[in-house]
Parts: structure tokens; sequence; C-alpha cells
């Protein structure tokens, strides 16, 4: 046997990784008080490498010094992947008896590919939507965009966007369809924003377009926020250029900057865009109304015992109406998305959905079907060769 696919096949290696694993999912476990779960599963699940930093527990010691370099999930998770196969291709034959063991494993290697391919394409995001209304796009607050958007047809908005993480970078990004570019000149991950007063703030301002031209506005860095209601203030000073490489201004945006206020136009030639950014939104080619929504309590307590929603799903040319009821545990599946009841707000007017895509939402249920099966199958055979031996005894 080749000593590569020895080691790979090594049963002491699988030993090695599941106990990498736990401690992986231990030190995650700790970060997850200081940064959130959404946080925790990136830096620590969805990556190769890892550096845990420890926390400052114990008063009047410094122990932010220590760090740990750890395996992420996806090394982690690779290498088992590899290990599964590597075992199977020398240690393993198919075989009757071996049947169980089979599905077992195929159960298992099914599993750590659905959880790659949730990484990869899965999205959330929540609608929210008053009765009566209705709603063609949800969004999230975990990530931010930076949107130019087109409102010269009378029958639809031509939006572009820019996810946050291009503008980070402070290079000069074309906006495709447009003779327009945009480069951030600085960019915070989280700010406050406010009417300058006699204190000065910490970044002076430099936008000279928009709404910080007609108002006397501070912008302040603040730290990035973890817990898991925070909303980070993401806030960007962008400058606009047009098809002759000429300023057209520095304006400053930000996701606070919402339909409160008037929105901010930038001019070129005979053409105008609203600049805005705001939090990433997933637009649906269908639309959701919400008919009613219900939050029934038990009598004489707070006590909820119901949260359901009557909506409406109509495609946008109306060509398919579909009536549903979204309740707790029992979500609507429509055009590849799951309708999860989530919250409410503005006393029980406005119903708030969870919007999932996920495209290998079945693999799992798959795996654990098969593993169970293997499983029942190994063990049942056994406990027949056990009987057996019983009555020949």
């Amino acid at each position: 046997m080749k000593p590569a696919l020895k080691f790979f096949s090594s049963l002491k290696l699988t030993v090695v990784l599941l106990t990498l694993s736990l401690v992986l999912i231990f030190f995650g476990t700790l970060d997850q008080v200081e940064y959130g779960i959404w946080e925790t599963q990136k830096r620590y699940f969805e990556s190769f490498i890892v550096v845990w930093s420890c926390p400052d527990f114990i008063p009047n010691i410094n122990l932010s010094w220590i760090h740990l370099p750890l395996p992420g999930g996806y090394l982690l998770g690779g290498l088992l992947f590899i290990n599964l196969l590597a075992a199977h291709a020398t240690r393993f034959k198919l075989t009757w008896k071996k049947s169980g063991l089979f599905c077992i494993h195929f159960g298992l290697i099914l599993l750590l590919v659905s959880e790659l391919i949730t990484d990869i394409v899965s999205e959330e995001s929540q609608m929210p939507i008053n009765e009566g209304s209705d709603a063609n796009y949800s969004e999230t607050v975990l990530d931010n965009e930076l949107v130019l958007i087109d409102r010269s047809n009378s029958d639809y908005d031509s939006v572009h966007a820019i996810p946050v993480d291009l503008l980070k970078k402070g290079k000069r990004l074309s906006i495709p369809e447009t003779d327009l570019s945009v480069q951030a000149l600085k960019y915070y991950p989280n700010a406050s924003i406010a009417r300058s007063s006699g204190a000065q703030a910490l970044e002076k301002p430099i936008g000279n377009k928009g709404l910080i031209q007609r108002m006397s506005l501070s912008v302040t860095p603040k730290p990035k926020e973890y817990t898991e209601d925070a909303i980070n203030t993401a806030t960007a000073y962008v400058e606009i250029f047009d098809a002759n490489n000429e300023s057209l201004g520095v304006w400053l945006v930000s996701n606070v900057i919402d339909d409160r206020f008037p929105p901010q136009v930038v001019q070129s030639g005979n053409q105008s865009y609203e600049l805005a950014l705001r939090f990433k939104r997933y637009y649906h080619p269908f639309k959701v109304e919400l008919v009613d929504f219900k939050h029934d309590k038990y009598p004489g307590t707070d006590v909820p015992y119901n949260f359901s929603s009557e909506v409406y799903v109509k495609d946008m040319d109306n060509s398919i109406k579909q009536k549903a009821l979204i309740y707790m545990n029992h979500p609507l599946r429509y055009g590849g998305l799951t309708f999860y009841q989530a919250s409410f707000a503005n006393e029980d007017t406005t119903s708030i959905f969870q919007v999932v895509k996920n495209p290998g939402w079945l693999i799992p249920y798959i795996s654990v079907l098969l593993m169970g099966f293997g499983m029942s199958f190994q063990f049942g055979m056994h406990f027949l060769r056990f009987l057996k031996k019983e009555r020949n005894g």
C-alpha cells in the first residue's frame, strides 16, 4: 500500500480528526459569547485555519497574548471526507454482510457534502410585511450593499448593487450597464452618525455632495458589534466618477440613511441615479401578500400559543396565485425558498418571515435515513446471528 493512501485511510487519523473537531467546537463555543453565533460560525467552521485569542476573563491578569492556531471546519471536514473515501478504497469490500456499514459511511459522506453546499449556496434573510401589503424582496442585516437605482422606467427600477466587501478594498469599481465608476475613500463597518456639535467627531467629514451637503453631520467610528441582536451601522464616503473620469462628488452613505431621508441623487448628463448603502436585498419573481396575522394568547395571560400568517403568493405576471397559512413549524415552500414564521412587530400588524434558500435541504434527511437504515440492518443482522447461536446452543 502506498504511504499516502495508508496515512489517509488510517483509523488513527480518524480519531485525531474527531478529537480536533471537539476541540474546535469547544473554543468556538467560548468565542460565541464575544462574537455571536454568525461570526463564530464564519471564523471557526467556514474557514481552513482559525486563531483563538484568550479573553481577559481573570481580573488584573492580561492573557490576551495567548494565541492558539486551530484547523478550521473546512480543513477538518475535507480531511474527514478524504479519510472515509480512502478507508473504503483500502479496507472495505462491498459485500452483503457489510452493506449496512456502507450505508452508514455513505450517509456520513452525504452529511459532509450537504454542510459544504449549505455553507456555499444557502441564503437567509427576513421579509417584514404589514397587513394588507405585499413584498417581493427580503433582506439581511448581516450584509450590506451599495446601490445605484435608475427609476427612469415607469414599469420597473434598475438596481445596480455592489457588495461592501468590494468597497472595503478601496479600489475603483465600474458599475455595469452605466458609464459610472465608484471608489470608497473610507469605509466603517460600524459608526455613529449625528449632527455636528461643538465637540468634534473623531473623523473629519470629507463629503461634499448629497445629504452631508445639506446637513452638518459627523461620523464617529465604533467597534463592530457581534451580539445576536446587534445591527451595525455600516457607513462609507464614496466618490463617483463619470465616463470622462471626472468626479461627481464625494457622498456619505450609510444603512441608517434610509427612506426617512430625501434620496441622494447622482446626476450624470441626462441620467440620474439614487445612491444608497443598505442592507443586502434578495429580489424574488413573486410577491407575498399578508392578508391577516394572528397572535393568540392563553386566556388571562400574555403567554402566546400561536403565531400565524395568512398569505397570498402571486407571480409577477399574476398567472399563479396561491393561498397559504404559515405558522410555527409549518413553513411555506415556494419557488425554491422556505418561509418560516419568525417574529412580529407594530402591535401585531406586521409579520416577519425568515426566508431560507437552501438547494441542498433534502440531503441531510437522505443521509440520516441511510445511516438509520445501515445501523438497523447491521445490528439486526448481528442480532439474528445471536438468536441463531442461542437456538443451536
